[in-house]
């Protein structure tokens, strides 16, 4: 890796001269910032972070690098992120990894040099592909991923625990053929809901291989699933969705089915979205708090930022908790022995 000596040699000046022209700092001429720039390019130099000269000043930035900058949930965790940051006189830079792994490590690599801290969501990426993309030097918490060998401080929802505490409430609502629909396969969050959701139905109700429909977190993955549930091919008597997105366009295409929901069918979510409470009828879901998944990240990000070392140990998981809506109103004896029919 280029460092700055290398460059000021490229480019035929001191490194003092050299620092001043990356950072935009005066006193350097527009051919001098021209020539330091070019050999920037040509070596491939990422300013580090962990080495900023002294005249550099911080920036007071921090960066937000999620996998989607759409829908509900994340804007609710930027709200939560900004909350904090706004109190404390910090801006953010937002990136956005769109799940892959070479977006993931460009977007942390655009950071370099112009953020002080970095809160990264990589809720599809293993610890070890993570680990090669991240700056040592760079203060950072990991938002919704644990990640207990990498040493990095993180804040986490306990999505396990919460599928399993949904899927047991349906059963107890009289309901005996739940169904589930996933998130993405490769997306830790829905692994582990649908683990929960696994693990409840066969210890609960002796159901060792229950239905799962794929899905992505989408609305329209929730439609999908409504229309494949109409058809008859299984019996269905409640629909325990991943997200509320997916939650919400099952409720949708339900309805366009004939289907009445909870009276037919019952169905729960998983997230509590702003959207879960303004639907009719209102969404069961398990409440994360989305908003404090971001602020307590940040309220991490700025004790190492003010020189505290954190690590795995300093982690945080968030347990969600069931909020029951319209959507599972059915009094139990409405279900007990029956099973709807698509």
């Amino acid at each position: 890796m280029a460092t700055l000596r290398d460059v000021a040699r490229e480019a035929g000046v001191s490194v003092a001269t050299a620092s001043r022209a990356i950072n935009g700092l005066g006193n350097v001429t527009a051919p001098t910032r021209a020539a330091v720039m070019a050999a920037v390019k040509k070596l491939n130099f990422v300013p580090h972070s962990g080495a900023r000269s002294l005249t550099r000043r911080k920036t007071d930035t921090v960066g937000v690098i999620l996998p989607d900058l759409f829908g509900e949930f994340f804007s609710e965790i930027i709200r939560g992120i900004d909350l904090v940051a706004h109190e404390s006189g910090m801006h953010l830079l937002l990136g956005n990894m769109h799940g892959s792994a070479h977006e993931t490590a460009a977007a942390i690599a655009s950071m370099r040099g112009r953020v002080d801290g970095l809160l990264v969501m990589p809720p599809e990426l293993k610890p070890e592909t993570l680990a090669g993309h991240l700056d040592p030097a760079l203060p950072t918490v990991l938002l919704n991923y644990e990640a207990s060998s990498l040493d990095i401080p993180y804040v986490a929802v306990d999505n396990y625990r919460g599928a399993y505490v949904m899927t047991e409430a349906l059963l107890a609502q009289g309901a005996r053929h739940v169904v589930h629909i996933a998130g993405p396969k490769h997306n830790r969050d829905a692994r582990d809901r649908q683990r929960g959701f696994v693990d409840a139905m066969a210890r609960i109700a002796g159901e060792r291989s229950p239905v799962i429909l794929p899905g992505d977190f989408s609305e329209e993955a929730g439609m999908e699933a409504a229309r494949l549930l109409a058809q008859g091919q299984m019996p269905v008597d409640a629909v325990f969705a991943a997200n509320d997105l997916m939650a919400v366009g099952c409720i949708m295409q339900l309805g366009e089915t004939g289907k009445k929901v909870p009276a037919d069918i019952l169905v729960a979510g998983f997230d509590d979205i702003p959207l879960a409470r303004h639907v009719s009828p209102t969404l069961t879901t398990m409440q994360v708090h989305i908003d404090q998944l971001g602020s307590t990240g940040m309220m991490m990000l700025l004790r190492m930022l003010r020189g505290e070392t954190l690590g795995a140990s300093s982690s945080t998981v968030l347990t969600p908790a069931l909020i029951a809506r319209g959507t599972t109103a059915r009094p139990a004896s409405a279900l007990a022995g029956s099973a709807v029919q698509p």
